[in-house]
C-alpha cells in the first residue's frame, strides 16, 4: 500500500492527528508491515516533545511495532521472509551492511543507520517499511499483545547480559523498576541471576518481586546502599533519576560493571581510584544487534518472559500518551490497531 494511514503530531507536544502519506515504490530490500499492534515507549514521548532536538514534522511516532508481511521486494523474498508471517520492527528500520560496523555484526551502530522514527515515519500507522535485516520474526510462544516492548525496552536491557557475559552465578541491581527495569528482572531471573531491586517507591516492592528481584533496596537511602558495598558483579542503571552514584560504584564487587541503558541526563561524577583500584567499570549501550534480538525473542519464548503491558486503541493514541506522560504506565503500553 502506497498511501499509509497514520497518527502525526505538527508540533512540539502536539496532539496526535489522523495523517496520511505516500510510502513511495517499495524497494528491493524492502519489507511492508501491516500493523497489528505497537508499544508506546518514553522515546516517542521525548521525540514528540523534541526533548532531544532532532524530531521533524510532521512527527509519526512507534518504534515497537509488531504486525504481518503483506509485501517483499525482489531481494527481500530472498531472505526468508514470507508474506502473511509474524514480525517486529523496533528503532532501526535500516542499515548499510557494509561499514565496519555492519561486518562485524554490530548494525545497530552502523555509521549510516536510521531510526524507525527520526527523519522516518514511524509505526503508530497501518503500515510500516523496513529493510529486510530490521524485520525481526517472532517465534511461536511470544504472544504478539504483548512483544512490542521486547524490540526497544526488552532488547536495551537483554544485550548487555550477552555483551558482558552475565553469568547464572551473578549477583545483579537493577536501579529503576519502570518500563526497562521491570523487563530487565524478568530476564534475569529466567537467566537464574541473584538480582536486587532498587526502587524509591515502596509500593513496587511486591511487584519488583513478582516480576523476580530476590531483594528489595532504595535508591535513594545511600545508608542502605552502603551495606551493601562490594556485593554486586553488575548494576544496571535503567532509570534517568539523580543518584548517589559514589555508593552505586562502591556497591561493585573488584571487578564489576556499571552499566547504564536509562537516558540519564545529567553528568555522572566518577572518581578514577574508585574505579582503578578494584577493576571497576562503566559502560552504556543503545539498543543490539540482530543476532541479539533473535536470540532475545528465542529466549523470551522459551521462558515465558513477557513486558506486563496496558492495551489502548490506536484511535485513543492521544490518551495512551497523555497516560505515560502523567507516569501512570505499568509498565508499558501496547496500542492495537483499529484503522
Amino acid at each position: 500500500m502506497s498511501k499509509v494511514k497514520a497518527w502525526a503530531a505538527r508540533e512540539p507536544q502536539g496532539k496526535l492527528e489522523p495523517f496520511e502519506y505516500n510510502a513511495g515504490p517499495l524497494g528491493l530490500e524492502d519489507v511492508e508491515v501491516e500493523i497489528e499492534y505497537c508499544g508506546v515507549c518514553h522515546s516517542d514521548l521525548s521525540m514528540l516533545d523534541n526533548e532531544w532536538g532532532i524530531t521533524t514534522y510532521p512527527f509519526v511516532p512507534g518504534h515497537e511495532a509488531i504486525g504481518k508481511v503483506v509485501a517483499l521486494g525482489d531481494i527481500a523474498k530472498e531472505k526468508g521472509l514470507k508474506v502473511g508471517q509474524r514480525v517486529g520492527v523496533g528503532w532501526t528500520v535500516k542499515s548499510c551492511l557494509h561499514c565496519e560496523y555492519c561486518l562485524q555484526g554490530d548494525q545497530q551502530m552502523c555509521t549510516s543507520v536510521q531510526p524507525t522514527i527520526v527523519g522516518h515515519h514511524g509505526a503508530f500507522a497501518q503500515s510500516i517499511r523496513t529493510h529486510w535485516v530490521w524485520a525481526v520474526p517472532i517465534p511461536e510462544g511470544v504472544s504478539p499483545d504483548s512483544a512490542g516492548p521486547l524490540l526497544c525496552g526488552g532488547i536495551t536491557v537483554f544485550a548487555p547480559l550477552l555483551d558482558n557475559a552475565i553469568s547464572p552465578t551473578d549477583k545483579v541491581g537493577v536501579f529503576g523498576i519502570g518500563g526497562l527495569g521491570h523487563m530487565a528482572l524478568k530476564f534475569l531471573k529466567a537467566w537464574g541471576c541473584e538480582t536486587t531491586a532498587f526502587t524509591s517507591s515502596p509500593s513496587k516492592h511486591d511487584e519488583a518481586r513478582a516480576f523476580g528481584a530476590t531483594h528489595i533496596a532504595s535508591s535513594v537511602d545511600s545508608e542502605e546502599m552502603g551495606a551493601l558495598a562490594g556485593k554486586f558483579d553488575f548494576i544496571v542503571i535503567s532509570a534517568n533519576a539523580s543518584l548517589d552514584w559514589d555508593a552505586i560504584i562502591a556497591m561493585l564487587k573488584p571487578g564489576g560493571k556499571l552499566h547504564i541503558v536509562g537516558a540519564v541526563l545529567e553528568p555522572i561524577p566518577v572518581h578514577v581510584m574508585s574505579l582503578m583500584l578494584s577493576k571497576r567499570s562503566i559502560s552504556s549501550s543503545p539498543t543490539g544487534n540482530r543476532s541479539q534480538m533473535d536470540k532475545m525473542m528465542q529466549f523470551a519464548a522459551h521462558h515465558q518472559v513477557a513486558p506486563q503491558v496496558e492495551h489502548f486503541p490506536m484511535s485513543k493514541v492521544n490518551e495512551a500518551m497523555d497516560h505515560l506522560r502523567a507516569g501512570k504506565a505499568s509498565y508499558r503500553i501496547v496500542l492495537e490497531a483499529d484503522y
